[in-house]
């Protein structure tokens, strides 16, 4: 698998004339090599080739046994010391995969840190080769838009954990119980359920709070007629789900089911017309034209989704599922379908799927209750 994406790496950095592209711990150097580091102050990164030899990772020594427990002889690390500093093996390994005089590099835009570049200009200027800075971000992007069996296996496993956690947190609720209360006993059931973590810090949102797409869990204890909003996530060998459900604590009012149905309709009818070809664009209008019909199109505050695989949290993937995002989806592709509405001093409604394109048209990883759950009080 991880040579299948190198090669694959080597013909897009032909493709837009690239001799090198650098990156960070992170989510793009776990699709490309497998290792996970979290970022520090200690200088580590990865060099991957133009024409498809071995990538060189400049590496400090105390992380090197768990390079190569995960990589084997598949790189080349170039380790360095708290005495040493890196720029030695930095060097080093530039003057392995750097061209001559100029060298066209691209770099994660949106990831790596000064530190970091300031690292690769100065190493550049002492090997006099002249560096052209580009972002990598879109070439990357492009590669994990689309995921293999492997990856779906691991998401649809993602998606099957956070299920099970929250049919428990679901009938945990109760009058007078809070919203903090809730959410730990989300993440207790999200772990408990087989999960490495917790895709994001899972939203608990009540009442009026419920009309806050991006609420802070808060003590507010729940009431009879709440709507209530459950987010969250399970995250299963890299890969993360995310979920939303609505739930009503007691019997909604009439308009709170009017909002409800608007949102379950804009759902059904998203992931329906998903397919092959399709845009994000598109996905988008489908959704929102259902809730303005509806005479709620003001209250449709965010996209319709997001992409979905090893990043959600804080920077969701590619594709988005808004206006202007208009390049055709593969099958493969992943993304989440979360129409909302959202009324200020009334409350708000979210469901959210997790889904992937495929030949025949949409699948979803998520098939917990859409129809509203109205939990006694």
């Amino acid at each position: 698998m991880l040579t299948n994406r190198l090669t694959q790496l080597a013909g897009a950095m032909a493709e837009h004339q690239l001799d090198v592209v650098v990156v960070v711990p992170g989510a793009n150097l776990r699709y490309l090599l497998n290792v996970s580091f979290h970022p520090s102050k200690r200088l580590t990164l990865a060099l991957f080739r133009r024409d498809g030899g071995r990538p060189s990772i400049v590496i400090p020594t105390l992380e090197l046994q768990g390079v190569h427990e995960h990589l084997g002889d598949v790189a080349d690390a170039y380790q360095w010391t708290d005495s040493e500093g890196p720029s030695s093996a930095l060097l080093e390994a530039l003057e392995q995969v750097l061209p001559a005089q100029r060298a066209r590099v691209a770099v994660e835009h949106t990831v790596m840190r000064v530190m970091e570049l300031r690292a690769l200009e100065d190493a550049g200027r002492q090997l006099g080769v002249q560096l052209e800075i580009v972002d990598a971000t879109p070439l990357l992007a492009r590669m994990r838009m689309v995921k293999d069996v492997h990856e779906l296996a691991a998401m649809a496993e993602a998606a099957r954990i956070v299920e099970a956690a929250l049919g428990k947190t679901i009938a945990q609720i109760k009058p007078g119980i809070t919203e903090r209360q809730l959410s730990l006993i989300c993440t207790q059931e999200i772990m408990a359920a087989g999960a490495e973590g917790e895709s994001f810090g899972n939203l608990i949102a009540s009442g009026p709070n419920s009309a806050n797409p991006h609420h802070n869990v808060s003590d507010r204890a729940f009431q009879p007629g709440d709507l209530i909003v459950l987010d969250c996530g399970a995250i299963y060998r890299g890969y993360a789900s995310d979920i939303t459900r609505t739930v009503a604590l007691g019997e909604p009012t009439p308009g709170a089911r009017a909002m409800y149905d608007a949102v379950l309709k804009a759902n059904t009818a998203a992931r329906d017309f998903v397919r092959p070809g399709v845009t994000g664009e598109q996905i988008d209008q489908v959704a929102r034209g259902i809730i303005t019909a509806a005479g709620y199109g003001d209250y449709f505050l965010h996209r319709t989704g997001h992409g979905l695989g090893l990043e959600i949290n804080p920077c969701h993937e590619p594709p988005d599922l808004v206006a202007r995002s208009t390049e055709p989806l593969a099958v493969g592709t992943t993304f989440t379908i979360e129409p909302g509405v959202y009324i200020q001093g009334v409350g708000g409604v979210r469901i959210e799927d997790d889904v992937v394109i495929t030949e025949a048209g949409c699948r979803s990883f998520t098939t917990f209750q859409r129809e509203l759950l109205v939990v006694p009080s």
